[in-house]
């Protein structure tokens, strides 16, 4: 063939389910821009006119009917291009999730999924029907009949056609089918959600499948807090025969990225020898753009008016203030102030106009003000340093601070039950009961505050804990969202101190030379974390072995007997204890705010890991481990 040249580009969207008019007016823009840039093919995300997070609204008829009129809405702006659009097909019983190809304000055909995500976080088996290899078939919509099916399209001569997600990620992908189709091109719109590190995976596999298939790949992923737990990074990728041709920037506050490349197709086209990788991600740097994106997008999406938090000094509280910050700082530094102020939605006009006298330092520090209210509620049992660590935190970022004791309130309740019980509770009888009625305490107070702004209340729990029940419910784990239950404490720690030294968050000094503490215990005991529990390193390995690795508690302990952590009956001790409590907190897990999904991994049963609430709770299991060096 002769060389043809064409425009292709990607738009990464931030949309929002069963927004219709938020995600058509994304759309519009991305197709407008890409017009304005004489682009050929343009790809937008998969299932982009409704939201990839419709769940099971999916299986409402109406839904269908309702995004197919707006399908027909979009058309009408595809004027001299075609564009690639994701929207889900009902045929009969049967849902397809399927790319619409529109050329030139008409509808060509509908490429359906052939392989369906169905591991982790997502269910779409529960919605959505496969599609055979090499099938096309024919449906009728609204007196019009469409091809639908495993499409070959054409555009000036070029070949292409689609995986859409999940179809690139299995063995026997379509791409493997199209290169003996004479197939140059392949568009994969994507709803691929945020995990630690995942983009160099997605970048290894659409930089090698363009070497592999000797074609040019155009990859686009939706963009943001879709629908509140998952977070998408919107990247955009074009690559040809190895080589990465253009990649944006993830994790922007855009509502619409959009990245374009001309690409040349010819019969002999240069396929690189050797793929140039990137270095690994910095995961401190790509979880907290995640967190900040997640939280504005939850903000606004929800029509709250900030957050509020009980900010105690530790490092859990910590890193959720030095997170609204920086949702702030970067919020500002891609949008701007003014683009920052009116995409909140929260300021009068007034405002824009005090802040554009601002310089941008003081901007942040004034909005930070705005969006975070923080409190430190003591009793007898607190420190002077977490004290201090909380305000010159709440200080140094600008965030409002309040702090008052709880000490009344907590003798209050005390006594209530000294007088029902007749006797008096004591440290030695009562541990447990004393310590967590100082933490449901402060819940009134905060939630108070929470109503009177209008905003959000942070949960502060993190997956360490939520693993072992380590959390008082309806104390700490009170809240609208729970930010950073998805990451687990060991790595809180170290990302705290990168934010202290990489972001440059200087309150961060004191929680980074604190030992992880609940002080809900008198002082004179010298509460921490690992003294209650286990070490962090040590509890995460084996929560990972069991419930990423799916191991058995035996296959556990000896592994980490091989590792040489510790001796074998304290090993047992940490194993009993993990998978005890464990088997004991599942119904707290059950009741965690909202989370969002930043590793590879979470333990939230309402998408990534169900078990019992009522069980066995392993104890042949550990009765095995414990015969094991007898």
């Amino acid at each position: 063939m002769k060389e043809t040249r064409l425009t292709l580009a990607g738009a990464a969207l931030n949309q929002t389910p069963l927004d219709w008019e938020n995600n058509l007016q994304n759309i519009k823009e991305a197709i407008n821009e890409a017009i304005v840039n004489n682009v050929d093919i343009l790809l937008l995300p998969e299932l982009c006119i409704t939201g990839y997070g419709c769940e099971d609204l999916f299986l409402s008829p109406w839904l269908g009917e309702e995004a197919f009129k707006r399908l027909l809405q979009i058309k009408e702006w595809c004027d001299g291009i075609t564009v690639c659009v994701g929207v889900h097909i009902w045929i009969g019983k049967e849902v397809y999730n399927t790319a619409c190809v529109i050329r030139n304000k008409e509808i060509v055909g509908f490429t359906a999924k052939q392989f369906l995500a169905k591991d982790g976080l997502h269910y779409e088996p529960r919605w959505f029907t496969e599609w055979p290899a090499n099938q096309v078939g024919e449906f009728e919509m609204l007196g019009q009949k469409y091809q639908i099916g495993d499409l070959i399209y054409e555009e000036q001569g070029v070949k292409y056609a689609f995986e859409i997600c999940e179809d690139a990620w299995r063995p026997n992908r379509p791409a493997e089918r199209h290169m003996a189709k004479g197939v140059q091109l392949i568009l994969n719109p994507s709803a691929s959600h945020f995990a630690l590190s995942k983009t160099d995976v997605r970048y290894r596999l659409v930089v090698e499948a363009s070497k592999k298939y000797q074609c040019a790949y155009v990859y686009a992923n939706l963009l943001g807090n879709e629908a509140g737990k998952v977070i998408y990074d919107g990247e955009v990728l074009i690559a040809q025969n190895g080589k990465l041709l253009k990649r944006n920037e993830l994790l922007s506050f855009k509502n619409v990225d959009l990245e374009l490349a001309e690409v040349s197709f010819s019969e002999n086209s240069e396929v690189a020898t050797e793929i140039e990788y990137l270095p690994p991600i910095d995961e401190n740097r790509e979880v907290m753009a995640a967190l900040s994106l997640g939280l504005f997008d939850y903000m606004r999406k929800s029509h709250s008016r900030g957050f509020v938090l009980s900010l105690s000094g530790g490092a859990d509280s910590s890193l959720c203030a030095v997170a609204v910050a920086e949702m702030v700082r970067r919020g500002v530094e891609g949008l701007g102030v003014l683009g920052f102020l009116a995409k909140t939605q929260l300021f009068p006009l007034k405002d824009a106009a005090y802040f554009d006298t601002l310089s941008k330092a003081q901007a942040i520090k004034e909005l930070v003000n705005r969006l975070l209210t923080c409190a430190y509620q003591g009793t007898e049992n607190s420190s002077d340093d977490t004290f201090t660590s909380a305000k010159e935190l709440a200080h140094s970022i600008g965030a409002v601070f309040y702090s008052w004791t709880i000490d009344e309130q907590v003798k209050g309740y005390t006594s209530i039950i000294e007088g029902a019980i007749e006797r008096p509770l004591t440290w030695a009888e009562d541990d447990v009961t004393l310590q967590n009625i100082q933490a449901r305490v402060r819940a009134p107070s905060i939630w108070m505050l929470t109503n009177i702004k209008g905003a959000l209340l942070l949960a502060t729990s993190n997956r360490s804990e939520a693993a072992v029940g380590y959390a008082t419910m309806d104390g700490d784990t009170a809240g609208s969202i729970s930010p950073i239950a998805g990451i687990d404490k060991s790595f809180i720690r170290q990302l705290l101190v990168w934010c202290q030294t990489e972001l440059g968050y200087e309150g961060l000094q004191y929680v980074n030379n604190l030992q992880p503490s609940a002080e809900l215990r008198p002082a004179k005991e010298s509460q921490t974390d690992e003294k209650d529990l286990m070490p962090y390193d040590v509890l995460n390995q084996i929560e990972r072995m069991a419930f990423y690795d799916r191991l058995a508690p035996h296959e556990v302990y000896e592994k980490l007997l091989a590792s040489g952590v510790a001796d074998a009956e304290t090993i047992q001790g940490w194993i009993t204890k993990f998978y005890s409590l464990w088997s004991r907190n599942q119904w707290k897990r059950e009741r965690y705010a909202p989370a969002f999904h930043l590793d590879d991994y979470s333990l939230d049963p309402r998408s990534w890991l169900r078990f019992p609430i009522l069980s066995g709770g392993f104890r042949s299991e550990l009765n095995q481990v414990k015969g094991l060096d007898q």
